[in-house]
């Protein structure tokens, strides 16, 4: 490979890398390169740009690198014969003929030829909120439209329960949920269960309960 189309592959890679769309291992894979050398070369880029990556060995040619007629049979299948696969499932297929690169390398040649778009990734999970550990430090109230009497238009279910037990302190139907039927359920728990620490809606944060005089 000319030096000036290998910087241009390691520069594109780094890019990947840095834009998070493959890990080091897998854009190593791509350059035909082991991870700890990719790891070298971008830390050289970053330090000292393109000439930090200038091939020393120029010259010398990879063992670990895929043959071009390698990358031209797996485009070309892709085109011709798998256009419909996932990339997983069309490196299952391949693999079955005897194709013994991985689905790393597969997924970087298809990415770098533009026949398949990378995922986008997903932003970190919502983490479940931890209940409360114990009685009275949180009272949770939600409502839910239904059919709840037969032959009757909708109403609302108005529940207000503990966090922590998921005890019902409070339930009623009301035509629409608002402002009213939550004082309704917040004054039913009261009156059972006396003042509680915080109260929880799934339309809002916690807030802290008003002290009573």
């Amino acid at each position: 490979m000319h030096a000036e189309v290998r910087m241009a592959r390691i520069v594109e890679a780094i890019g990947l890398y840095r834009s998070r769309k493959v890990t080091c291992e897998e854009a190593a894979e791509w350059l035909g390169m082991s991870e700890r050398h990719f790891r070298r070369l971008r830390d050289r880029y970053e330090a000292d740009d393109a000439e930090g990556i200038i091939d020393r060995r120029r010259g010398r040619v990879s063992g670990r690198r895929a043959p071009m007629d390698q990358v031209d049979w797996v485009i070309d299948q892709y085109m011709t014969r798998y256009f419909d696969f996932t990339v997983k499932h069309f490196h299952e297929e391949i693999a079955k003929r005897g194709f013994v690169y991985s689905y790393a390398w597969t997924r970087m040649v298809l990415y770098r030829s533009g026949l398949v778009r990378p995922k986008r990734r997903l932003g970190p999970r919502r983490k479940k909120r931890a209940r409360r550990p114990l009685p009275g430090m949180m009272v949770f109230q939600d409502g839910s439209t239904h059919e709840w009497l037969v032959g009757q238009p909708n109403l609302d279910l108005i529940v207000t329960m503990d966090d922590a037990t998921s005890e019902v302190y409070s339930m009623f139907l009301v035509e629409q949920e608002g402002t009213a039927s939550t004082l309704r359920g917040l004054s039913e728990t009261i009156g059972r269960k006396g003042l509680f620490s915080s109260f929880y809606t799934a339309e809002s944060p916690p807030k802290q309960a008003a002290k009573l005089d």
